[in-house]
C-alpha cells in the first residue's frame, strides 16, 4: 500500500506575522486544501496523515468535510523541526504501508502523473525526489556581497516535494539523523546520510510552493488552469 504524509505544521514566517500560508485563499479555496485534494485523487495513494500545528486538528478535519476530501485520512501533531514532523507521520501509517510520498502542504500544484512517477521510481530505487534542472546561473558568496564564484549548473538540481520512499528507509535514515541529533530540512539529506541513493524525477510542470506572498497570483493562475 502507497501512503502520503502532508506536512502542515510549519509556522510559514516569510508570509508575514498573522498570515497562516496553507488557509489562505487561492482558485476558490485554501491552498491546504488543492494540496489534499491532489493526493485525495492520486490513484496510486491509498491514505493520507496530515501533520499540523497542535491546535489546528478541528480545523482540518472540517475542511476535510468541506471540500469531500474522502479518501482515508489521520491528522497528527508535528514536532519541532520539520523531520520531527515527519517523523510522527511516519509513526501513524498504517503497517501495511510500502512507499510514503511526503509533501510539502503548500505545494497546492502537484500533478498526479508526478505524485506516480515518484511512487514508482521509489518502488524501484528505495528514494525519489521531484526536482527540476537549474537555468538561472548561480554564484557563490561567503558574506553576500562579494561573488566569489560561478558554481556549474549543468550538475545542478532543485529539488521539490513529493519526496517519496520506500517506508523502511526513510524510517532507517531518520533514526540515523536522530542518533547523531542531526537536523535537515530536506528528507532526501537524511538518505544521503546512510548512502541510500536517491532517483531525480523531472519535474517538468511547474510544481511551485507558496512561501511569499508574491508567490500567490502565479499560483492561482496555475491553480485555475487545472480545473
Amino acid at each position: 500500500m502507497n501512503a502520503a504524509i502532508l506536512v502542515a505544521a510549519g509556522k510559514g514566517t516569510r508570509m508575514g506575522p498573522t498570515a497562516d500560508k496553507l488557509f489562505l485563499e487561492v482558485a476558490g479555496r485554501p491552498v491546504v486544501a488543492h494540496t489534499w485534494q491532489r493526493f485525495n485523487d492520486a490513484k496510486c495513494i491509498s491514505e493520507i496523515i496530515v501533520v499540523v500545528r497542535d491546535g489546528m486538528q478541528n480545523a482540518l478535519t472540517e475542511l476535510a468535510s468541506r471540500f469531500h476530501l474522502q479518501k482515508s485520512f489521520r491528522i497528527v501533531v508535528g514536532g519541532t523541526e520539520r523531520q520531527d514532523s515527519v517523523w510522527n507521520g511516519l509513526e501513524a501509517l498504517s503497517l501495511t504501508a510500502e512507499i510514503v510520498a511526503i509533501q510539502d502542504a503548500a505545494r497546492p500544484c502537484t500533478s498526479d502523473e508526478l505524485i506516480a512517477a515518484t511512487v514508482q521510481a521509489a518502488d524501484e530505487t528505495g528514494a525519489a525526489v521531484a526536482a527540476q534542472p537549474v537555468t538561472d546561473t548561480l554564484k557563490e558568496s561567503a558574506d553576500g556581497r562579494l561573488i566569489q564564484r560561478t558554481l556549474d549548473r549543468s550538475k545542478l538540481w532543485a529539488v521539490q516535494t513529493p519526496q517519496t520512499f520506500r517506508v523502511e528507509v526513510i524510517r532507517r535514515a531518520l533514526t540515523e539523523a536522530r542518533r547523531r541529533r542531526l537536523v535537515f530540512t530536506d528528507d532526501t539529506a537524511a538518505c544521503e546520510l546512510i548512502g541510500q541513493p536517491v532517483r531525480l524525477v523531472s519535474s517538468i510542470a511547474p510544481n511551485p510552493k507558496v512561501t511569499v506572498p508574491g508567490d500567490l497570483p502565479f499560483i492561482e493562475m496555475l491553480l485555475q488552469k487545472k480545473t
